[in-house]
């Protein structure tokens, strides 16, 4: 797939790249992406909620009423769950929801989403680009110019670049990452990829 290189002011620079289609024109894998998502959201739960049990609830144990003869159902004591400010029954408990996957299916899901993209010419290839100081009003400018405002996009550089990380960090549709930092997460959630040229050149070093 060969796309065009723009500049941040929206003008083609001329120049074209040809993305691998060992990574961007691969068969997509649902399932790989499915698995994946669900790694990187439960690595995000804290896992520590907690209800106490009845044995852990701070109530006297003393028999309410008598075993047979009150007219009602028999109970032991405030602790049992069917009381308010009694247990909780089979509650959860503080637990680490984190699980193991393999590297080629994380690999096999970055690349289906990276696809996915490919095919919806969501991509939009920038020449690279710095920033003197952190601006907002000049970031939104370029995205603009790009036409990638508006909706959730994702940017994606060689390398870390403090002033645009900061430029973009007030804007909630848009997230600004690193190349180290793709993940299948943040390409699904995004409507949107701006790569820089040379992500492209990264990534195929990188499945070698």
């Amino acid at each position: 797939m060969e796309l065009k290189v723009y500049k941040i002011d929206g003008t083609e620079s001329g120049k074209s790249v040809v993305l691998d289609d060992a990574i961007f024109a691969i068969e997509p894998n649902d399932h790989a992406i499915y698995l994946d998502v669900k790694q990187y959201l439960a690595n995000q739960r804290q896992g520590t909620h907690k209800t106490k049990e009845r044995w852990e609830v701070a109530h006297s144990t003393k028999k309410l009423g008598r075993q047979k003869g009150g007219g009602g159902a028999r109970h032991g004591s405030l602790k049992a769950n069917i009381f308010v400010g009694g247990a909780t029954t089979f509650g959860p408990k503080p637990r680490d929801y984190r699980f193991k996957l393999n590297k080629k299916l994380k690999q096999l899901a970055r690349f289906s989403a990276l696809t996915y993209k490919a095919k919806d010419n969501a991509i939009t290839m920038v020449e690279p680009f710095t920033m003197d100081a952190p601006k907002t009003k000049e970031f939104i400018k370029i995205l603009d110019n790009l036409k990638a405002n508006g909706r959730k996009t994702l940017v994606v550089l060689p390398e870390n670049s403090n002033n645009i990380y900061l430029s973009s960090r007030n804007l909630p549709e848009v997230k600004v990452i690193t190349v180290d930092e793709i993940n299948t997460y943040t390409l699904i959630n995004a409507n949107h990829l701006v790569m820089v040229d040379g992500v492209q050149d990264i990534l195929v070093e990188r499945r070698k």
